[in-house]
């Protein structure tokens, strides 16, 4: 009777392993599809509060006098204020603005800005300024590097025709204690070579400077997706292009550069914003606030990520 029983047992037993293959095999081809995964998981602590964020890239186009009517800063500049509001904009990398137009966007509200111009490193010229919710963050450090072979000095670097600037800042969000970088540039938009050795440079600095902090990167970077200097940045394993990680559907145009036709089909895709792997996409979407509102905000749309580390 015992050997009886044995044998029955054995037989139950292996009844039971049979049946469970079929979730094991499971179990392993989840564990190998996650492996596959372009974009890392970053585990988090449980009891760790997160932090969401409004991220922003905005070419708000420099104020020149060869844009005239709609076109000009001063019939533009209500209307760019009002998108940043409207869509609560936390952080936003901004290219092109001078001096009096970054203060003119601080009328948004609780913003501030850190940055510089890129002529003379102070106020002159053109600036990639990084304009952030003064009520929400603090700026615990920050800096400003020339996309150019001298770096640390205003300087145009390879075959750029201009001086190109990169400003950045360390950010600490006051309710979580959350702390992060933000890295902004505009690159040059005729020196091919430039815009691939500043991808180069941007991704050393950010290693640099950010170590395994959550960093973002955003820009205009004059240059389609598939450009060696958008490849190498996208394949970096350091940082993930926003539109191909987010975790819901994209919306809005492809296209982020319109030139002040709305009517066009818009797919030329320039302004980008760029992730490390600790921060998670739950939205991206281009914002087409023009087109729905027949309005000029710029000559570009911003491109708005809704992110959470």
């Amino acid at each position: 009777m015992k050997i009886k029983r044995n044998l029955i047992y054995y037989i139950l037993m292996l009844n039971v392993l049979l049946s469970s293959e079929p979730l094991l095999l499971s179990c392993r081809a989840g564990s190998i599809n996650s492996i596959e995964e372009e974009k890392p998981d970053v585990e988090k602590p449980e009891k760790e509060s997160t932090l969401k964020i409004n991220a922003a890239t905005y070419n708000l186009r420099m104020q020149t006098s060869a844009d005239q009517e709609e076109k000009a800063w001063e019939n533009r500049r209500a209307w760019a204020i009002k998108i940043i509001k409207k869509h609560n904009f936390d952080i936003i990398g901004t290219q092109e603005c001078f001096k009096n137009q970054l203060e003119d966007v601080l009328q948004a509200g609780n913003y501030s800005y850190i940055g510089v111009g890129r002529d003379d490193g102070q106020s002159k010229g053109e600036h990639s300024a990084i304009i952030y919710q003064n009520q929400k963050f603090e700026v615990l450090d920050k800096g400003d590097f020339w996309l150019s072979e001298t770096p640390e000095v205003p300087s145009s670097g390879w075959d750029a025709t201009i001086k190109r600037v990169c400003s950045w800042g360390k950010f600490r969000e006051k309710e979580t204690g959350k702390v992060f970088f933000f890295f902004n540039a505009h690159y040059d938009h005729k020196g091919k070579i430039a815009r691939k050795e500043s991808s180069k440079l941007v991704l050393k600095k950010i290693e640099e400077i950010a170590g395994d902090t959550p960093a973002f990167f955003s820009g205009d970077l004059n240059a389609l997706p598939d450009e060696e200097s958008i490849v190498l940045l996208s394949e970096s394993k350091m940082l993930w292009d926003a539109r191909n990680v987010s975790s819901t559907p994209v919306y809005g145009t492809e296209g982020t550069y319109h030139g002040y036709n709305l009517d066009g089909k818009t797919t030329h895709r320039i302004d980008y914003i760029f992730v490390s792997a600790e921060i998670d996409v739950l939205e991206y979407g281009v914002l087409n606030d023009d087109i729905t509102e027949g309005e000029f905000s710029s000559d570009h749309f911003p491109v708005l990520i809704k992110a959470e580390l």
